[in-house]
């Protein structure tokens, strides 16, 4: 298994997630991540709310690192489907994606966002595809 700074120096490349959104990487395990979004001023809507881009981007980051690091081949989303299901209260969000099933060409896993007053704001499912490399 990879570290937890191993995996940071290779998706600091994921400029999208972590210069623009500010998403970080706090913990990795078998096919698993945990990461955050400290909430600001950019990440809110027209009416003050948090965007659910903003959400959807924590969860997509999270499920990213989640499949991709460490592995042998490359897994890119196929679906993801997001169900909101609170605006956040707290000031980070927290992405924790988890694999549910794993095959040889696809993957399923689940995302759960949730703020730093543990409020459930959205689950992120997403199928994946495994995209072997040929030497």
């Amino acid at each position: 298994m990879g570290t937890l700074e191993g995996a940071r120096e290779e998706f600091s490349k994921d400029l999208y997630a972590t210069e623009l959104s500010g998403a970080v990487i706090d913990e990795i395990g078998e096919d698993y991540a945990c990461c955050s979004m400290r909430l600001t001023g950019k990440h809110r809507n027209a009416y003050g709310g948090i965007m659910g881009g903003a959400i959807y981007t924590l969860a997509d980051f999270a499920f990213a690192v989640a499949s991709n690091y460490d592995k042998e081949y490359a897994t890119v989303s196929v679906v993801g489907q997001a169900s909101f299901m609170s605006q956040p209260k707290g000031d980070i969000l927290y992405a924790r994606a988890r694999l549910l099933k794993d095959g040889r060409s696809t993957c399923f896993y689940e995302v759960e966002v949730t703020d730093s007053l543990d409020r459930r704001v959205a689950v992120v499912s997403f199928n994946g595809a495994h995209v072997y490399h040929s030497s």
